[in-house]
């Protein structure tokens, strides 16, 4: 008997039923509404024969294209579930007041916010960026993929695996309880004995490995596959930018990979690294976990300062000013993003100089983003500005990012930061740099970039219904927070007892639901573009007159990108060709090599996670198992050479006559 119990123990460890919470109705009814949109999902999929389709052309591809629109997917779906927890939280705070507890129970209130900052930031910003690089650099670069297409496809997996991971604690177990950051001692295991912690820290274990194998693929991408004559000083701005960002990356991540390993020993094993016992501090950790996350900070915003050079040029119709001084200011901000970290942290008691001095840097670091401010608006100055949609997010996030940046330098001085820690003010700063610079500036890219993806533009009517309910509603959410952090009101609050709180906390939840509005009108601009593409459609490939090399490709770009390889000649390489009458060649096609697809990069992830679920409920025999198969998968992979193909020359000359035919009709 006692074998037996002995065997089951190490086969399901801590999972039992009494882990799928059915006391709690609000978890009971999303199952239940997240079951249901399953069912309809995977019953459309086989109506329509669609599994071998997605298999066979999206799962296993390791197109960077295909790859970086799944990642856009996954931010999107991703966004949903990310958002229905903000406007859970907004609707608690807005009526818990007094006697009125609300409808979200403590513990469940406290899941609630860590998992919103969690998804928000690792699996929908960090998705978003990732899939506008993927998908734009190679493009603009004149690369016909990324350096290591396989590791492309399977950083991708590892990314929505983790998902996936923070997706199952809604239904078996429990999240984190702690903050996005699960500061210790409150996430060791005398606080947090539960699998909750567990979850946050595979989860982001598993996304942080295929975060960072992207990382270093776009570098390489960058550094050693540009078109000739492309030297780094003739590279567009937004792939400075993603080269900057993937640094950051390749730097910050393995700090992240490794505080998550020790807090996970201090857990599992009791090794002390993060405790006031057996010489261990919890300081540490919070020094470590920000050394990763300021530079996070950047990692998400410099994506989106990229993706605004190329719009405010494109849609002023002139060349960027001070692209020189542009660069500049893209690697000035990523070394000074390492030297700003405890500015997080200023009431620690390091003591006043080390308060000053990443008080100094804080602030210095405010000079090249204004520099760029500076830029864009010289660049619109006197040009033909045309207000389309992808404009308009650029000029909303001008205004809203002014203003973060603001009181972001507020908050870089340490006596004042004594006073706003903790508070909502620190809320809303962070959202006003992180909605008003990412989230805006993601939304700008997927509205400039997707013509050049499938061909045919998102429908404006909705686009700037989407932008207008967006920026309204953030300043309706969160310019109350600033005042309510003056006010001394903590974050992380679930009810409060003073009434004259209570309208600045329903203004912010009729500001989320203006928001929700803006998502749901994306969707709609989605959802109506695809029904009209074939109005929409532009054949010239460059509908927005751009001024970078992507343009030069068709629209969509046929799997090998570019028949021969562009030449370079300026940094406003599309508009150069353009000025020079640059012609395609019509001859001399050879057949094309390109690496096949494959499901090793599915097959890997999936078993990672596996593990990870595994060693949440301390399962130890599955997590063994998992191991073994992991490694066998990998090795077996690492023989499998037959990855390659070749496009026919015969079908480049097909695919380019037809390019040019509709070229030359739209002429």
């Amino acid at each position: 008997m006692s074998d037996n119990f002995d065997l089951i123990k190490l086969i399901f460890g801590r999972l039992s039923l009494e882990a799928i919470p059915y006391h709690e109705p609000i978890l009971i009814g999303t199952f239940a509404m997240v079951a249901l949109g399953g069912i309809v999902v995977l019953g459309l999929l086989t109506k329509y024969r669609l599994w071998g389709m997605l298999w066979r052309d999206w799962f296993t591809s390791i197109d960077h294209k295909r790859i970086g629109i799944m990642y856009i997917v996954l931010a999107i779906v991703m966004l949903l579930r990310g958002f229905a927890d903000a406007l859970m939280m907004r609707a608690q705070q807005a009526i818990a007041f007094g006697d009125n507890a609300g409808f979200l129970p403590p513990h469940h209130y406290d899941q609630v916010f860590t998992a919103h900052g969690v998804i928000m930031i690792f699996f929908v910003a960090m998705p978003l960026v990732t899939g506008l690089m993927n998908y734009v650099v190679p493009l603009q670069i004149g690369a016909r993929d990324v350096a290591f297409p396989f590791l492309n496809n399977f950083s991708f997996w590892m990314t929505t695996f983790g998902a996936l991971l923070v997706m199952a604690s809604l239904f078996v177990g429990e999240f984190a309880r702690t903050g996005w950051l699960a500061y210790p001692p409150l996430s060791g295991i005398l606080y947090s004995p539960d699998v909750g912690v567990d979850y946050y820290i595979w989860a982001l274990q598993v996304a942080g490995v295929g975060t960072l194998l992207s990382g270093i693929n776009l570098v390489v991408t960058i550094v050693k596959m540009r078109a000739p004559g492309m030297n780094m000083m003739k590279m567009p701005v937004f792939t400075w930018t993603s080269l900057c960002t993937n640094v950051l990356i390749v730097a910050a991540f393995p700090v992240l990979t490794a505080v998550l390993a020790m807090l996970s020993l201090d857990r599992v094993f009791g090794t002390n690294f993060f405790t006031n016992d057996m010489g261990g501090n919890a300081m540490m950790y919070v020094n470590l976990i920000w050394i990763w996350g300021h530079p996070e900070v950047y990692i998400l915003i410099l994506p989106a300062f990229g993706v605004f050079s190329e719009i405010v040029s494109t849609f002023s119709g002139k060349r960027l000013f001070g692209y020189t001084s542009m660069v500049y200011a893209t690697v000035v901000i990523t070394i000074l993003s390492y030297l700003v970290w405890l500015h997080h942290f200023f009431t620690m008691g390091s003591g006043a100089s080390v308060n000053s001095f990443f008080g100094i840097t804080t602030m210095i670091i405010s000079i090249p983003t204004g520099a760029k401010i500076f830029n864009w608006l010289f660049t619109m100055y006197r040009g033909r500005i045309r207000f389309e949609v992808p404009m308009l997010w650029t000029i909303g996030f001008m205004v809203t990012f002014v203003i973060g940046g603001m009181t972001g330098v507020l908050l870089a001085v340490p006596p004042a930061d004594f006073v706003l820690h903790n508070s909502l003010f620190l809320i809303a700063h962070f959202h006003n740099v992180i909605i008003g610079g990412v989230v805006f500036g993601m939304f700008a890219g997927i509205n400039f970039w997707f013509p050049k993806a499938f061909g045919f533009k998102l429908n404006e009517f909705w686009g700037k219904c989407s932008f207008w309910f967006w920026l309204v509603g953030f300043y309706l959410a969160f310019m109350p927070l600033y005042v309510l952090g003056l006010m001394g009101v903590t974050r992380r609050m679930s009810h409060f007892d003073d009434p004259s709180l209570q309208i600045w906390f329903v203004a912010a939840a009729l500001g989320a639901g203006l928001i929700a509005l803006g998502i749901a009108s994306f969707i709609i601009q989605i959802a109506v573009s695809i029904r009209d593409r074939k109005k929409l459609a532009d054949v010239t490939g460059d509908p927005w007159n751009g001024r970078t090399l992507e343009w030069s490709t068709s629209s969509p770009p046929p799997a090998y990108n570019f028949a021969f390889t562009p030449v370079v000649h300026d940094n406003d390489a599309w508009a150069d060709m353009k000025k020079n009458n640059y012609q395609r060649p019509l001859g001399d096609f050879v057949e094309i090599h390109m690496p096949k697809n494959t499901g090793a990069g599915f097959i890997i992830a999936a078993l990672s996670a596996a593990v990870g679920f595994a060693m949440i409920w301390h399962m130890w025999l599955p997590a063994v198992a998992g191991f073994i198969a992991l490694c066998v998968a990998t090795i077996v992979h690492t023989f499998n050479y037959n990855r390659d193909y070749y496009i026919p020359a015969d079908e480049v000359v097909r695919v380019e006559a037809e390019r040019t035919r509709l070229l030359n009709s739209h002429v």
